[in-house]
């Protein structure tokens, strides 16, 4: 027997089945089912398209559930939002759960990034600049945070998730200009305010 799963973090099955990626993954593809499937509705907790995995948090407060990207795409969706409602068949594997098959991914009741809650622990930051043009040196959606640069010589800026969440910015791609209100916080410099900068040309490395 053979699923799309073994790639993913959770590795080979208890039960000795053989991995294989390439298994099944055209839409209506005939895989052969785990027998202990069960039926998991909630919510995306998030989803990276580049690592190739997300996770999923059940309704009913139970463990988060792995979701592969060659799971997500086997039954016709190339990625899924923060917030999006999901339900899938999942089966438990010694990791933890993983989905089996997407059931059905509603992306209408995704979150807009700035109607995400902002954690109480987010230290906030008086600016003392004003809006100044910089690029963006490294960003890391899962870790939260990330920094800016105006330039050699300059101190880098620290910018956390939650400030981008407060004026509707996802995430930020290295290289992408954007346009910032800073002052001195616990980690240094730190981002006050970051908004797009229209019409930016990408980086060209």
């Amino acid at each position: 027997m053979s699923d799309d799963f073994g790639s993913g973090p959770f590795g080979r099955h208890s039960s000795g089945e053989t991995d294989d990626t390439r298994a099944g993954e055209g839409p209506g593809a005939d895989i052969q089912r785990p027998l202990d499937l069960v039926e998991v509705a909630g919510r995306i907790k998030w989803f990276d398209v580049a690592k190739g995995f997300g996770f999923i948090v059940p309704d009913d407060g139970s463990a988060d559930v792995l979701l592969h990207i060659t799971c997500l795409r086997r039954d016709g969706h190339q990625s899924a939002s923060e917030g999006a409602r999901v339900v899938v068949e999942a089966t438990e594997r010694p990791r933890g759960w993983q989905a089996f098959r997407v059931l059905s991914l509603d992306q209408s009741t995704a979150i807009h990034p700035s109607e995400l809650p902002l954690p109480r622990t987010h230290v906030t930051v008086t600016p003392t600049s004003g809006l100044e043009t910089a690029v963006v040196k490294w960003f890391n959606r899962l870790r939260g945070f990330g920094f800016l640069s105006r330039g050699d010589g300059t101190a880098d800026i620290f910018v956390h998730m939650e400030t981008l969440r407060r004026y509707g910015i996802a995430e930020l791609k290295p290289g992408e200009m954007v346009l910032v209100r800073y002052g001195d916080g616990s980690k240094g410099r730190m981002a006050a305010e970051v908004r797009l900068l229209d019409g930016a040309l990408p980086a060209s490395h």
